[in-house]
């Protein structure tokens, strides 16, 4: 299965949802979403950071070939528990790790 077709437009009704920027996706982060599966699909917002790394089609793409995700939609009015992201401390690792 393609899993770009898990990108739609919207959650359809009677999902869990889960939120955040994902930006870019962390194993401990795709750990966080799958532990919230739950019987009902799970659906993903993808959320938009002030200055973000990757374009929000890309981390939905990455969001979505995780197994325990049923639906990704980019945006939007739906709120869902939020997947926490240090991303000053993920830059402040890259920068120490590649010397900028």
């Amino acid at each position: 299965m393609d899993t770009r077709q898990k990108i739609v437009p919207a959650l359809p009704p009677g999902c869990d949802v889960v939120e955040g920027y994902f930006d870019p996706l962390l194993a401990e982060q795709a750990a966080a979403i799958a532990a919230q599966k739950r019987a009902r699909p799970l659906g993903v917002v993808i959320r938009d950071p002030a200055d973000p790394l990757l374009d929000s089609r890309a981390r939905a793409e990455l969001v979505a070939a995780l197994a325990s995700v049923d639906y990704v939609t980019i945006g939007g009015e739906v709120r869902g528990v939020w997947i926490k992201q240090d991303r000053e401390g993920f830059q402040r690792r890259i920068r120490a790790r590649h010397g900028r």
